[in-house]
């Protein structure tokens, strides 16, 4: 039995001069929440269309849930995919176009209702599909790629354009999922929200694989920030010098000193500012978040 759900080795894509992924290594844990985060035109797209079996990768390998991706159709009725927006019947309803796709797939038209319901659709499924919100569009092509009970869900930006309360609904759908066993694979630029859910990241930064782990693992790589703030302003000048004597450094934010330091540095500068007299009214520890750290290593400051 497979442990992973996607393994990838120097999977790589070609286009004329340039490399849309070059010699990507990455592996997705079965029942997993992976995020898959990168720039515009990092290779994400071309990666996710190359296990789907869409192109033709131009060097090595790949296996989606242990089939070759050479082999699609060993694979694909256990995936279910939604990449570049659901695409619809406007003048059929939520129920209607479910039902045409399960009808085309071979699905059970059993599954519809079911579905409607697992999305938060059940009271709109009579709704013609053009009357639907964003995020209710949203929902309805999670729904889709959900009618062949996939063991794996692969989902391109399923935020995109979403207010927070629809954010919030898939972010509860990609949840709820995981937690019944299917692995989901989800691509997104809302760094906050993959943060909150994905137990995994893969990282492109121009077409290379720059991470592939948990994401715990990343950001406890990353230089945590303490946050001191003295009592009394007076005392500033005096805790930088304590503090930059310690051989770390500083800036100054808001009235409190920001010192790149590790944690357990805290108890050694919560000490010194003590010895000098200097009463701190606060001292905390910001741990990065993956946005900060995915703009540190992609250097995309946008």
């Amino acid at each position: 039995m497979e442990i992973t759900a996607i393994a990838a080795s120097d999977l790589t894509k070609i286009y004329g001069n340039r490399a849309a992924l070059s010699h990507g290594t990455f592996e997705v844990p079965k029942g997993s929440v992976c995020g898959f985060v990168g720039p515009n035109g990092s290779g994400k797209t071309t990666t996710i269309r190359m296990l789907l079996g869409l192109i033709t990768p131009s060097g090595g390998s790949a296996t989606v849930l242990g089939e070759s991706i050479k082999h699609p159709e060993k694979y694909l009725p256990r995936v279910g995919a939604m990449i570049e927006g659901p695409a619809f019947y406007p003048a059929l309803s939520g129920r209607e176009n479910l039902k045409v796709l399960a009808e085309l797939g071979g699905f059970p038209l059993s599954r519809v209702d079911e579905l409607l319901a697992k999305v938060d659709l059940a009271d709109r499924g009579g709704s013609k599909f053009k009357t639907y919100s964003l995020g209710m569009k949203q929902r309805l092509g999670i729904a889709a790629a959900l009618l062949p009970n996939p063991e794996l869900l692969i989902l391109d930006e399923p935020t995109n354009g979403l207010d927070p309360s629809g954010i919030q609904e898939v972010r509860g759908i990609i949840r709820d999922l995981a937690n019944n066993g299917t692995t989901v694979f989800v691509s997104s630029h809302i760094l906050s929200e993959l943060e909150m859910i994905c137990e995994y990241l893969v990282m492109l930064r121009e077409g290379k694989v720059i991470f592939s782990g948990r994401t715990q693992e990343l950001l406890a790589a990353q230089q945590p920030m303490i946050i001191a703030r003295p009592e009394y302003e007076v005392d500033l000048t005096k805790l930088i010098s304590k503090v930059t004597d310690a051989g770390y450094k500083v800036m100054i934010i808001d009235g409190s000193l920001h010192i790149a330091a590790p944690i357990q540095a805290s108890a050694e500068i919560n000490r010194a500012a003590f010895e000098a007299g200097i009463t701190l009214s606060s001292i905390s520890v910001a741990l990065p978040t993956l946005e900060e750290t995915f703009f540190e290593m992609t250097g995309d400051n946008k």
